[in-house]
């Protein structure tokens, strides 16, 4: 993988150095044209009529699902949605509950993988969260205590958005194996820049986010083991037959995504994912880990900055919180925009109760690294929080 060759497909980095990956990653040349190419093209509908531009935009639509569900390792199993929001409430809202039920979640997670757990509270539906000890981690024994035989989903994400410490996913997904309890993983932090495969995960469903991948805004994913959720959606491409009895949905995807799809954006996702599995994942991860240990060690040394989640990198994706002493985080990412041309996050990240937990109530600084990220472009940050620690 050569960096410099990468960040030629994107045009912005000549202007910024963008570290806020972590919400909504830049988009390459070659995704912007795959979508612009169906536009001017071959624009049409799926799956409503024979005409060739139809065929064609269906045959790459179907051809996205197969290329998205290879991309994390398996054969099918893939219904295109907005984004991880969208794929974790699908799952939600299509598990048939009852009263006495139990989800078992954490106290690290996105907002979207703890409101829609949250909301089945009126339906007689309990919710068990396990916290993370003050560096982030997990102790996978806190799982074991929490995952019993009223367990009826465990919900919980790879990485943490926040602080970028991994959970024990593999632990835990053990643990629910053993006592039959389902396993759904937030990877929206994971999926992008690290190798997966479902398989290896063990888990029953998979959630991500295109706009997080290189992809276009208000594409992601869910993958299910089986096709066992009522859908979220009827209506309209998703059924087979219709009378004034009844319906009957689609098999596989398609029973998933009534309604017009957003063709081009499948289509720029499946060329998001064709990007980087051409760049190569495990050079990604290699490159982000060697950017994580440089920038994690340089704050480290930074009087009057403190980091949050663990020290060890190879505990961690490339996500770093961080604060200034006597500066509040949205402070630090002004100057930084203001004065280096640094973006990064500020605030809470969608993760109030992590903040609570950890006693930030202002949130913090968060850098977020990917493949266009290198090593000059993390001198410069160091070098930005440094003088900015030195005026407070």
């Amino acid at each position: 993988m050569n960096p410099e060759e990468i960040r030629r497909d994107f045009p912005l980095l000549k202007d910024v150095i963008y570290m806020d990956s972590a919400s909504t990653s830049l988009t390459p040349e070659p995704v912007l044209a795959s979508i612009l190419e169906y536009y001017r093209g071959y624009r049409a509908n799926v799956g409503r009529v024979v005409y060739r531009l139809s065929r064609l935009a269906d045959d790459l639509y179907r051809n996205a699902h197969r290329n998205v569900a290879d991309f994390i390792g398996a054969e099918e199993g893939v219904v295109f949605t907005r984004n991880t929001t969208e794929a974790i409430n699908a799952v939600a809202q299509g598990i048939k509950w009852r009263r006495g039920d139990v989800v078992v979640t954490t106290a690290s997670e996105h907002h979207s993988n703890l409101l829609p757990w949250m909301r089945l509270r009126d339906m007689g539906v309990g919710l068990k969260i396990v916290k993370p000890d003050p560096d982030g981690s997990f102790d996978p024994a806190s799982f074991e205590a929490a995952i019993d035989g009223d367990t009826m989903l465990v919900a919980m994400t790879i990485a943490s958005n926040v602080l970028g410490t991994a959970l024990p996913a593999r632990e835990v997904s053990e643990i629910c194996r053993e006592r039959g309890a389902p396993l759904l993983l937030d990877g929206a932090q994971s999926v992008p820049h690290l190798p997966t495969n479902v398989g290896d995960l063990g888990c029953d469903y998979l959630c991500f986010s295109g706009h997080k991948m290189l992809g276009p805004s208000g594409t992601g994913a869910l993958w299910m083991r089986e096709y066992d959720l009522l859908p979220l959606l009827v209506g309209g491409g998703a059924v087979e037959e219709v009378d004034l009895e009844g319906y009957t949905l689609k098999g596989g995807y398609e029973g998933y995504e009534a309604g017009s799809p957003d063709v081009a954006g499948g289509i720029g996702l499946a060329a998001a994912v064709d990007y980087l599995r051409h760049a190569g994942m495990e050079e990604i991860a290699l490159h982000e880990g060697r950017l994580t240990r440089r920038l994690l060690a340089g704050l480290l040394d930074i009087e009057g900055v403190e980091v949050y989640g663990s020290v060890d990198s190879r505990e961690r994706v490339g996500i770093i919180s961080f604060n200034v002493a006597g500066v509040s985080p949205t402070e630090v990412a002004h100057l930084l925009d203001e004065g280096s041309d640094i973006m990064v996050r500020s605030g809470h990240h969608c993760c109030m109760p992590l903040m609570r937990h950890l006693g930030l109530p202002a949130g913090t600084v968060r850098a977020s690294l990917y493949l266009y990220n290198t090593s000059e472009e993390v001198e410069e940050l160091l070098a930005a929080v440094e003088e900015i620690s030195k005026m407070a």
